[in-house]
């Protein structure tokens, strides 16, 4: 950033804040203002806004030469409002482009709307990361438009895939999907091409997906401005609401008037814990990130989604799709006032 603030400089074991002309700040607000942003150590080039109500709180670049920034709170929660409202949209859409999803997939061969398609269909069932091409060479993390051949193993109608994925941790993760597993097995045994898994036949040639065409298909069937990462927030958000819904029909925490709030309040606690084991992340994120806050201010008022929606559950794979009558029933619920 340009412009007045206060940058910092190494002092002993910590830093001092500094303004513009070079003074240590002694302002007791502004300090306190500053630790609460808690800026990595590592970071150089700090800029902190002279302002507390600026959007932008401070910025640095990170042991990894990327551009950081720390933002105001209420932005965050601004942001994160707008973030779900999208999330939802692009949810209500979601059977019409599966629909798609199946017309592609149904047309054959390895041409690349056809590999786009499973991998949108592995987004839908999977809660992958769509991954990039930088991190994947600098980093050796991977995501679903990464993924190596090696990184996968197909059982019957089930694919397991077993790599390593952001921060370097392993992820397992198994989908079940007959027509996606007979395509993944090809490409996998495919002759030619890199050592990529997806990719697709262009003339005589395999060419590597990347990342972008990946979203830019999602964009274009769908109609709307989806990306890979909506799929993986409706994911974590229909699962906590799922979570939440079964928790509360288990005592303690059984639906009545007389549920006590503590009670509520575990049942929340362990569905977003089973939410961060499917998706990889910590709790805090899964919760910051990922999963729709009205779901959990709902289930707080004493509301789920639908016992129809909960029965529906019953005979579905531990990795198949999730019943339409539970995405509905969610989508009921966030509508809900």
């Amino acid at each position: 950033m340009s412009g007045p603030g206060y940058t910092r400089r190494r002092r002993g074991g910590g830093f001092q804040i500094v303004d513009a002309d070079g003074k240590t700040v002694t302002d007791k607000e502004v300090r306190q203002r500053v630790t609460e942003l808690v800026i990595p150590p590592a970071w150089t080039d700090v800029w902190i806004a002279p302002h507390a109500h600026g959007h932008i709180q401070a910025t640095g670049v990170d042991a990894a030469g990327r551009r950081q920034y720390r933002y105001h709170d209420d932005w965050h929660t601004q942001q994160g409002r707008v973030k779900f409202r999208e999330m939802e949209e692009f949810a209500a859409g979601l059977p019409a482009l599966r629909d798609v999803v199946q017309s592609d997939l149904d047309a054959g061969g390895t041409e690349r709307d056809r590999i786009l398609a499973a991998m949108v269909r592995l987004l839908d069932l999977g809660f992958f990361r769509i991954g990039s091409e930088d991190y994947a060479e600098q980093n050796g993390s991977y995501g679903l438009s990464t993924m190596l051949r090696e990184h996968i193993a197909v059982r019957g109608d089930a694919v397991i895939f077993d790599y390593p994925a952001k921060s370097g941790q392993r992820r397992v993760q198994q989908v079940v999907d007959a027509e996606v597993t007979d395509l993944i097995c090809t490409l996998k045994k495919r002759r030619g091409g890199s050592d990529q898994l997806f990719a697709y036949k262009d003339g005589r040639r395999w060419q590597d997906v990347r990342s972008a065409q990946l979203n830019d298909y999602i964009k274009d069937r769908s109609g709307g401005d989806g990306s890979a990462k909506d799929f993986r927030t409706w994911g974590a958000t229909v699962l906590c609401a799922v979570s939440l819904g079964v928790g509360d029909l288990t005592p303690p925490a059984r639906r009545r008037r007389g549920a006590t709030a503590a009670a509520r309040k575990k049942v929340q606690v362990q569905a977003i814990r089973e939410v961060a084991r499917y998706l990889g992340n910590t709790p805090a994120v899964c919760r910051r990130s990922y999963v729709d806050p009205r779901v959990l201010d709902r289930h707080a008022a004493g509301q789920t989604i639908a016992d129809e929606a909960l029965e529906a559950l019953g005979d579905r794979p531990a990795a198949g799709p999730v019943p339409a009558i539970v995405e509905q029933s969610v989508l009921e619920l966030l509508g809900t006032r």
